[in-house]
């Protein structure tokens, strides 16, 4: 009789390493969040703590309940999930609907960011990296970084930096290997006309939007794959507590 204790039921043990290595996954994805840095004005020490502890809490629940077959840390992990995809899909409606509210906030992001550019080396960096990136200076154009206290062209300030933007913005020579960090140095005493020579002057949301508009597929294709990817977790995590719970039952 023991011996066909479990001949009609029994844990998938695909299942069980279906969930453990989707965690994994899940896990390594979310592991370059530290990278995100200021957030205008929130202190990035606290959003990765944050954003680490969602990503410790959701990955011990699945990886343990997974191998100790414990339904409630299944549940809790399948739930969990569920609330992680609903907020992104409420999130993604919402960017939909209030675009120029988003924009709103994209601009006043980015000149948060620019008041602290000095202030934070990893703040900086990102900030260099996405003028690059997009070939953008400021948020709508170089005059933006009259914000910044080294930069702006007022008469009082001392600034070898004055009236000048970071490096950058500056259009990139493909024959130099040498970044020459002063190329911003003075740029905007230059008239209008002149400025295109040396620098980027498009600003960086409108180059972000067109950014978006060229690659829209491959946006699209990506949060549809992160959103598979959680319903397939969920779909794994509730077949494996159903089998655990017959197996229980046929006690």
């Amino acid at each position: 009789m023991s011996g066909n204790h479990f001949k009609g039921h029994e844990v998938s043990c695909c299942i069980k390493y279906f969930i453990f290595g989707f965690n994994i996954l899940f896990w390594g994805v979310l592991s370059n969040i530290s990278s995100i840095t200021d957030l205008g004005g929130l202190d990035p020490v606290w959003l990765f703590m944050v954003v680490g502890g969602v990503m410790f809490i959701l990955g011990f629940a699945g990886c343990i309940g997974a191998l100790r077959e414990n339904t409630f840390l299944l549940k809790f992990f399948s739930v969990f999930l569920g609330i992680i995809f609903f907020l992104e899909l409420t999130t993604g409606v919402l960017a939909f609907v209030f675009k120029d509210w988003i924009k709103d906030q994209l601009n006043l992001f980015i000149n948060n960011n620019i008041r602290a550019y000095r202030d934070d080396i990893d703040l900086q960096n990102l900030i260099d990296f996405t003028q690059e990136y997009w070939e953008c200076c400021g948020a709508f154009g170089a005059d933006d970084w009259n914000l910044n206290i080294y930069f702006n062209c007022t008469d009082g300030n001392p600034s070898r930096e004055k009236c000048g933007v970071p490096f950058s913005c500056c259009t990139k020579d493909p024959a130099e290997d040498v970044i020459n960090t002063q190329c911003g140095y003075d740029i905007r005493a230059k008239p209008d006309s002149e400025q295109k020579d040396y620098i980027n002057v498009k600003g960086c949301v409108p180059q972000f939007e067109r950014w978006l508009q060229d690659n829209l597929t491959l946006v699209a294709g990506i949060f549809i794959g992160v959103a598979l990817l959680q319903i397939f977790g969920i779909c794994l995590a509730q077949n494996l507590v159903s089998d655990i719970e017959a197996v229980r039952a046929s006690w």
